[in-house]
């Protein structure tokens, strides 16, 4: 049903930049970089050798030793973004209905450090020397099935995986799904963890990562005319999206709403993006339909920004084209210019941001903005964040294959 309302309770956040929402954007806001060198796997011989790597990330604290062993850190990072997530909503399941909450996760890659150690046990051992959990831990479902289990939520289950528009997807399933009804909350959000040499081999003979390993905290510049490509990264952001009437019911501090969903596919190129930008525009558009909210209500938007030549000057393009002259007004800004790109929770991430920024008035800037780009002349909010009172946001996602996925936010109100 339309009619609705979808509002989000409560948020956990596992990040380069912290491992709750309140550390991730206050370093957002301070304009710290996550990104050093890569410590995850052996990034000798190959060109980029940097990423956005949870430092202190220990999953025991959250699941336990021998739980945490049967899962894969993608798998490991959404479990302790949801129950804290939970724990931060006041969500009390002794109280719910289990059929009732559900789980929509996004995430690209599955678990591909543990594919590649298993893979390598199958080569120099023998396959009946791989781990009896290889496929639980491998598969891309397993995060939401993971999040099910400790979290105790039996309702609707799904997995997302839509390279890097996954977990902005997902969220936009989740709003869909309270909805029609089908649920009265949904965990919803993105993880990835595939800092491993089979992901940094795939995107390196791509030539799609940076190779600024000098000085890694300034290796991501979004729309800077020195971009060379994107910093691989990992995390989770999971958010607890509740119908209106049931936060209410339960009073609910409400953060923010989730209004619009926009999705379409380019249709064309594997990996680059339509030189055109129509159908990420269309995506754009197609959520502030949804939402209801005209262009010049838009406050601020949080770009994919991956710090690609081609996708940074595309989405420029694609902004232009849906608001026209509107889009030199809007402030846009790349929180992957700090945390490298989480491929498919990169949204979720982002999504954080999206709610912090309109329950603080502030927006986090696009640090590393140095040399302008005649193709990106839009106002990215560089290098220092900046007060403004927020009440709309765009949230844009584009992933390989075409994926385009846009979600729009607003402040509550009654």
């Amino acid at each position: 049903m339309v009619d609705t309302r979808v509002v989000i309770t409560g948020m956990g956040a596992i990040t380069p930049l912290g491992e709750t929402p309140e550390k991730f954007w206050s370093h957002l806001l301070a304009g710290k970089s996550g990104i050093g060198p890569m410590t995850l796997c052996d990034p000798t011989g190959y060109p980029c050798r940097i990423a956005g790597e949870v430092k202190s990330f220990d999953p025991a604290q959250y699941v336990g030793t021998r739980e945490a062993r049967r899962m894969a850190r993608f798998s490991q990072l959404a479990v302790a973004a949801a129950l804290t997530g939970v724990e931060a909503a006041h969500l009390d399941m002794a109280k719910e209905d289990p059929y009732r909450v559900g789980v929509i996760l996004g995430n690209g890659n599955g678990g591909f450090p543990e594919l590649e150690d298993n893979c390598r046990i199958l080569a120099e051992k023998g396959g009946m020397r791989m781990s009896p959990y290889f496929f639980p831990m491998v598969l891309p479902n397993m995060a939401a099935a993971n999040v099910g289990h400790f979290v105790g939520a039996k309702g609707y289950n799904s997995t997302c995986s839509t390279a890097c528009a996954a977990s902005n997807q997902a969220m936009g399933e989740a709003l869909l799904a309270i909805r029609r009804g089908m649920a009265d909350v949904v965990l919803a959000g993105g993880t990835e963890a595939g800092i491993s040499q089979l992901g940094l081999a795939g995107f390196a003979v791509m030539r799609a990562l940076s190779t600024n390993n000098e000085d890694p905290e300034r290796a991501s510049r979004p729309f800077d005319a020195g971009r060379d490509g994107f910093v691989p990264s990992e995390g989770s952001v999971i958010l607890i999206m509740e119908s209106l009437d049931h936060a209410l019911r339960r009073e609910a501090t409400i953060l923010a709403e989730l209004v619009g969903f926009g999705c379409t596919s380019d249709a064309g190129h594997l990996v680059q993006p339509e030189e055109s930008g129509d159908s990420a525009a269309k995506a754009m558009k197609l959520a502030l339909a949804d939402a209801g909210v005209a262009e010049g209500e838009v406050d601020y938007i949080n770009a994919h920004g991956t710090s690609t030549p081609l996708n940074d000057a595309i989405e420029t393009l694609a902004i232009k084209q849906r608001f026209g002259e509107l889009a030199y007004h809007i402030p846009i800004s790349s929180t992957k210019s700090m945390i490298g790109h989480s491929l498919g929770a990169a949204g979720a991430l982002e999504a954080a941001a999206c709610v912090k920024s309109i329950t603080d008035g502030m927006i986090h800037p696009t640090i590393n903005y140095q040399v302008p780009d005649p193709l990106c002349d839009l106002d990215y909010v560089p290098n220092k964040a900046r007060k403004k009172s927020v009440r709309v946001v765009l949230s844009n996602a584009f992933g390989f294959g075409g994926q385009n996925a846009c979600l729009v936010f607003r402040k509550f109100e009654e």
